[in-house]
């Protein structure tokens, strides 16, 4: 199966930002189909899920540096052995979220993740300087998710301007076959994006799984930038 890797490079930043931290390491873009199942309307979670492992992954992290992105079968399988979930679960459409993959992520890679609960009304915002001191510490991509913004996406930075903040998002709401999407399309598309944090739905909550887990390679920083 063949992913692009870090799709947000070269995507220009909104506005003019004064402050800005992106996700360090390399990740895959995973999304519906691209294994060959069609999970349209079911598997977001997990594709955001495998994006994140694919980040441990590439980072050689675990107990074995060879542990391959698991399938969206194998976190089923898992879930039920952990005893989350009922022996039902597996072979499921059933959706998942950022417990089941905090849950997943130590299960697969023995990496702890955060879980922050963002409430009603607050979304994201209180969340703005959190955000930045995970990346600008090495962390690699972080899972969100809501109630009436049910749709699992991840995040891969934030910045700030005058008019306000941005978060990256990554959308694993496309479909199609490993190799079918490339950077280029990927920007295009929106399936990669800077979304402004007002525009997040307000009356959703948000949860936030952050694996507690710093790039070994170099680090892109927060950093001031020239207005």
């Amino acid at each position: 199966m063949s992913l692009f890797p870090d799709i947000h490079w070269g995507l220009p930043f909104p506005a003019s930002p004064t402050r800005a931290a992106l996700v360090s390491g390399s990740y895959l873009y995973y999304h519906y189909g691209c294994d060959g199942v069609d999970d349209r309307g079911w598997g977001c979670g997990y594709r955001t899920l495998q994006t994140l492992c694919s980040w441990l992954t590439a980072a050689g992290v675990g107990p074995d540096p060879l542990q391959p992105v698991p399938g969206l079968r194998d976190f089923q399988r898992a879930l039920v052995e952990m005893g989350d979930k009922p022996p039902t679960f597996t072979g499921s459409r059933d959706w998942i979220g950022t417990v089941e993959a905090t849950l997943c992520i130590d299960h697969f890679f023995g990496v702890p993740c955060k879980l922050v609960h963002c409430p009603r009304g607050e979304g994201l915002g209180g969340q703005v300087e959190a955000l930045y001191a995970h990346f600008q510490g090495g962390g690699g991509p972080i899972m969100v998710g809501g109630d009436a913004d049910s749709a699992s996406k991840g995040l891969l930075g934030v910045c700030s301007s005058r008019h306000g903040h941005h978060l990256l998002v990554l959308d694993p709401h496309y479909y199609g076959g490993a190799g079918s999407l490339e950077r280029e399309g990927a920007q295009a598309g929106g399936w990669v994006r800077w979304q402004a944090l007002a525009s997040f739905d307000p009356t959703s909550f948000y949860n936030l799984c952050l694996p507690q887990c710093q790039s070994r390679g170099e680090l892109t920083s927060a950093r001031a930038l020239p207005q």
